[in-house]
């Protein structure tokens, strides 16, 4: 009874993130890689899927599966091998690099390398896909910059140096600078990696109040399982031998996909009713 009740609302769940959200980003067939030295090197194929604004969707999967791969494959920082690529209508391709930051907005894992400049600065070089040459706010630029540190809750940091921040309040910086770009759609690569377990919700939160309140795609990747099964609206879970796994926390745990991932370690269990991972303890074991 508490599995079909539980089943009925995820899918009650998708009609209403349907219903209210629209179609940003659509993969058709897309094959995804890198060069090396020996050649091209195919990480994944076959990928079919959509993204949707006012939605945090969390992409997972083990180390080395190709979650970055396809995350700059999607941003346009790199080529993808085939397929189709479709972003806001218009085929990934047909965008200038203009234009594609205009769309996009990214948040790479790397800590950025800056030295002497303010919050303040680094937030405003989000305006640069807008500026010009020079590179030179206006008052609507300025604006836009201000909202964006507003928006992310650091209005207070906009004067400091950005090397004196801690690793959560350089997080939400980068935030705020992909929200100065004014963006409908923003990448984020591991925003957690590298925060407590309280800066890591707190981040999370924050971008799903992004997405929905300002009506944004957010799309990024983690390695956070337990916080996605509660924050993420979709999951994506790449897996090297069965693909790409698509549904909200609820739909992915009923197919038995998310209890595959987490229990290919001994000694650890899912359980979907709960969406909880349980440890069994060497004590327990021997009793």
């Amino acid at each position: 009874m508490e599995r079909n009740l539980l089943t009925l609302q995820a899918a009650f769940k998708e009609r209403l993130l349907h219903y209210m959200n629209d179609e940003t980003i659509r993969l058709t067939d897309v094959s995804i890689g890198y060069k090396t030295r020996q050649g091209l090197k195919t990480v994944a194929t076959g990928i079919t899927a959509s993204i949707f604004s006012g939605e945090l969707t969390c992409l997972l999967g083990r180390n080395g599966v190709g979650k970055s791969t396809l995350l700059r494959t999607l941003a346009g920082f790199q080529p993808k091998l085939g397929g189709s690529i479709v972003i806001d209508g218009r085929q990934q391709e047909d965008y200038t690099a203009r234009e594609l930051a205009q769309r996009l907005g990214v948040v790479l894992t790397e800590r950025p390398d800056v030295q002497q400049m303010t919050v303040w600065e680094l937030v405003a070089m989000g305006r640069s896909p807008y500026t010009g040459f020079w590179g030179r706010l206006d008052h609507d630029d300025e604006l836009m910059v201000k909202q964006a540190i507003s928006q992310v809750g650091i209005d207070e940091l906009a004067q400091r140096q950005v090397t004196t921040l801690s690793d959560g309040e350089r997080q939400k910086v980068m935030i705020a600078k992909a929200l100065a770009q004014q963006t409908s759609i923003i990448f984020l690569d591991e925003p957690t990696a590298f925060l407590d377990y309280p800066s890591k919700v707190e981040t999370l939160l924050l971008l799903r109040r992004i997405g929905r309140e300002a009506r944004k795609t957010i799309f990024l990747s983690t390695h956070d399982l337990e916080l996605a099964l509660q924050v993420a609206d979709r999951l994506w879970l790449m897996d090297d031998t069965t693909g790409l796994s698509i549904g909200t926390p609820a739909e992915l745990a009923q197919k038995g996909v998310l209890a595959a991932f987490v229990e290919r370690a001994s000694g650890v269990s899912f359980d979907a009713a709960t969406l909880s991972i349980h440890i069994q303890h060497e004590a327990a074991e021997k009793s």
